[in-house]
């Protein structure tokens, strides 16, 4: 059971990792469906440790953006607080939802996001508001930001996804810079959301879950940020699109199996 335990961690930690430093994936994304799978814990439980895993992975990710230029503080801090504002909102209603359900939901969307990336890469080329500045894009990032705060409590994820979409497709950013703002407020929302999380739930019996998942998470987005800012985006969206739809498939037959 041990080793079973490290194998599902390790893997799901350093799949998560290369979804952050790639993408700014949430690592609850990942984490989140493979221990409700593959070790059958409480989806509630699962989403804090991935919550979790996501805060250091997502700092050193942060940082290694912004040695790269590739971040926007101002922009992203304003997001950052509507964001949190409504994180701790979403993860009290969260524990009323049902385990089995929201467990397959989590399987299923880690399955269809891969797919997401490999067939559509996000590049950061299009937006509805590139010609936005000042105040207006200010504006536009706040109210993204409660959507995506209570959003990330409630699902339990750290809102990596739906950041990179409106900070892309919204606002305008190149990916790099998305992906760097995005990593930079999922450290906070991420922390927030699993305080809330091991506050509602309990996690006894779980904490070497919780370690090694942060251990490989951490060390899967340190390597693989250092190298999203040396590769095209399209490659880096489908690296992590292959890694999440592999492990999709792998998660799905196990509970058809179960």
């Amino acid at each position: 059971m041990m080793l079973e335990m490290f194998l599902v961690c390790l893997t799901a930690g350093l799949a998560a990792g290369i979804g952050t430093g790639f993408a700014g994936l949430s690592a609850a994304t990942v984490i989140a469906p493979m221990l409700i799978a593959f070790l059958g814990y409480p989806w509630y439980e699962s989403v804090g440790i991935g919550l979790a895993s996501d805060v250091l992975a997502s700092a050193l990710a942060a940082w290694i953006y912004k040695k790269h230029g590739n971040i926007d503080l101002k922009n992203g801090s304003f997001m950052l607080a509507s964001v949190l504002a409504m994180t701790v909102a979403g993860s009290y209603f969260s524990q009323y939802m049902p385990d089995l359900e929201m467990g397959y939901f989590s399987i299923f969307a880690s399955f269809l996001m891969g797919l997401r990336f490999i067939i559509r890469p996000v590049t950061g080329r299009t937006s509805f508001f590139t010609k936005s500045t000042g105040k207006r894009k200010t504006v536009i990032a706040v109210i993204c930001g409660i959507c995506i705060g209570f959003y990330c409590g409630f699902m339990g994820l750290g809102g990596g996804m739906m950041m990179l979409f409106i900070l892309t497709f919204v606002l305008g950013y190149d990916l790099k810079t998305a992906v760097g703002t995005s990593v930079f407020v999922m450290t906070f929302t991420a922390l927030t959301g699993a305080a809330s999380h091991f506050y509602f739930g309990d996690i006894t019996g779980m904490t070497p879950a919780l370690f090694l998942c942060t251990l490989f998470t951490l060390l899967g987005s340190v390597a693989t940020s250092a190298l999203s800012n040396r590769m095209k985006p399209e490659n880096t969206n489908r690296a992590t699109g292959v890694v999440l739809v592999i492990l999709g498939i792998a998660m799905i037959f196990e509970k058809i199996g179960a």
